[in-house]
């Protein structure tokens, strides 16, 4: 599938990129809590993970949205038993129920592979609604989840290609080396490969192509940080650096919204 963002869409992924990369953190001032398009979704959260913005933004921006209407401007969380037992940190939360939605209250924290993005186990309260569109909502959590992971892989690609170029041995800049460059390659390829996937899943919506996005993306983005780890060395590991924050959010998105396996189990069940 060829696919072709507007100009629309450019302008849009080009503003959030400026304002992001200014240190914006508002993003309700841009009007990003009125996207509902699943393609203007993508456009969206890729830059969120361009950037590894924190937060419960795939819940509060779009599977909220898409079981309530809205999610009233304060951050939401929700989590989906047994898939997503647990829920993000936010301001409020609901829990899934196969087509039953309820209000729902944090009991414990729990731990997490990323300290910016905390989870807490629910206890079930009032039922909000007893024929919810949960399906819908929750392959537009994997979807925009494939979409931050494809954003976060690019970010490590650029992080890493820079490093290469600056850091020398034997006189030479690394990213000179051909072992380097077949890495480097091997990223953009996994990169170039999944973003159709991303896109496409946003047009068709299908169970099916939603997963499979979600297996290339994790795949592309994980590539991307071991990558990132061995041109960086030993200073990759360390939490002053600032490729720490992209690694974490890299591991934990992995599995957010459904693991690897479970995806792919889902796309052979589909065939």
């Amino acid at each position: 599938m060829m696919f072709t963002l507007s100009a629309e869409q450019t302008d849009f992924a080009s503003v959030l990129h400026d304002f992001l990369k200014a240190g914006g953190t508002d993003l309700a001032s841009l009007g990003v809590d009125q996207v509902t398009d699943p393609v203007d979704l993508v456009v969206l959260f890729e830059e969120v993970g361009h950037h590894a913005v924190a937060g419960p933004l795939v819940e509060t921006l779009a599977v909220v949205p898409a079981l309530i209407g809205s999610s009233g401007g304060s951050s939401c969380s929700v989590a989906f038993p047994p898939l997503l037992p647990h829920a993000p940190e936010a301001d409020r939360y609901l829990l899934v129920d196969g087509d039953t939605l309820r209000e729902a209250t944090p009991i414990t924290e729990l731990d997490s592979v990323d300290p910016t993005r905390r989870l807490v186990e629910l206890t079930p309260g009032p039922v909000i609604a007893t024929d919810a569109p949960t399906g819908r909502a929750f392959d537009l959590g994997v979807l925009t989840t494939s979409a931050q992971l494809l954003g976060l892989g690019r970010a490590l690609l650029e992080m890493t290609t820079e490093h290469a170029k600056a850091r020398t041995q034997f006189g030479t800049p690394i990213g000179r080396f051909q072992a380097v460059k077949h890495h480097l390659a091997n990223v953009l390829i996994g990169l170039e490969l999944a973003r159709p996937l991303v896109f496409g899943a946003a047009v068709t919506m299908s169970a099916r192509d939603v997963s499979a996005a979600k297996v290339a993306t994790s795949d592309a983005a994980w590539q991307a940080a071991r990558v990132a780890l061995q041109v960086h060395g030993a200073i990759g590991y360390t939490a002053e650096h600032g490729l720490g924050r992209f690694l974490l959010q890299t591991r934990a998105l992995r599995t957010a919204w459904g693991s690897p396996s479970m995806h792919r189990a889902r796309v052979l069940e589909a065939l």
